[in-house]
């Protein structure tokens, strides 16, 4: 595995928009700010000030800009801006070989589970699910910090206490993978999807109707991607939408009757996704998650 190498002050960041535009939705000199009181050296990608539609460009302007931060050896880590919707629309053009000879992190959540799962599938190289400036402001105190320390190399322990019933306890190792469970489905058979044996697999997601999400896990399970895990944590679910008629169950029991019958520990409430309290996690690197009555521990080491 290689490991992109821990920043220091000093360091150069790309911010970038691979989807969705910013629609100047952020005060980007305030992020601005909050990076370099980190001791880094901000660069704005072009995409940060462009609109093509619902995009931050049209799809070539979007890889170019991206891949223009990927191949710069002086940029250390690259930041999505925001999420949305488009990185699929570029991931089979953009170039990942420099990428892959010298490593960078690269940071975001939701649509950007694209490159993490793309990035895990064809190279192994670890990518750091956490807060994205356009959630600077509004994140947690506790995020932002985890996001930081996860960056300068400090380990990754996250603690904390379910209130969830169907949470099973155990202990578990593996490395950790996933992101949004609608671009985990989207990405099912193709060369982007992630190898989920042996693995801890995180999920999470926004804004979906409840026969949604239980149509997606059932197609998960269908394709076999649950059998062979080795833990599963559940993080946000949140602005769920219920029928009329409801669909008659939560999220915590659409997602537990998929793998009632599987040995592995289960945590649910974990602190990431769409939420404030959105703490940093480092997808493709090992992982410790350990379940003890409603207590949640999940480490990483870098």
């Amino acid at each position: 595995m290689k490991y992109p190498k821990k920043l220091e002050k000093g360091d150069q960041v790309a911010i970038v928009c691979p989807a969705s535009s910013l629609f100047e939705k952020i005060d980007l000199e305030y992020i601005k700010t909050v990076l370099e009181s980190w001791g880094l050296e901000v660069l704005l990608g072009d995409t940060t000030h462009a609109t093509h539609h619902n995009f931050a460009g049209n799809d070539f302007e979007r890889k170019m800009d991206l891949q223009k931060y990927l191949d710069n050896p002086d940029v250390k880590a690259i930041f999505a801006a925001r999420g949305g919707y488009g990185c699929v629309r570029i991931i089979d053009q953009l170039d990942f070989s420099t990428f892959n000879k010298n490593p960078k992190w690269i940071i975001g959540f939701s649509d950007i589970t694209v490159l993490h799962s793309h990035i895990h599938a064809t190279s192994g190289i670890p990518t750091l699910h956490g807060q994205m400036p356009v959630c600077f402001e509004t994140g947690s105190s506790e995020s932002l910090e985890s996001l930081k320390n996860a960056l300068f190399g400090h380990p990754v322990r996250i603690s904390y206490t379910s209130q969830a019933v169907l949470s099973r306890p155990g202990k578990a190792e593996g490395i950790l993978v996933g992101g949004n469970l609608s671009l985990l489905h989207s990405l099912l058979g193709s060369d982007s999807d992630y190898n989920y044996d042996g693995k801890i697999l995180f999920i999470e997601d926004v804004g979906e109707k409840y026969y949604n999400i239980d149509r997606m896990l059932w197609t998960l399970k269908r394709a076999k991607k649950f059998e062979k895990l080795n833990g599963l944590i559940v993080g946000g679910f949140t602005e769920m939408i219920d029928t009329d008629p409801s669909f008659g169950a939560s999220t915590e029991e659409i997602i537990y009757r998929k793998v009632k019958d599987l040995p592995y520990p289960v945590a649910f409430d974990f602190p990431a996704g769409h939420i404030d309290d959105n703490r940093a996690i480092i997808l493709g690197a090992k992982c410790l998650l350990e379940i003890n009555q409603r207590q949640v521990t999940l480490e990483q080491y870098q």
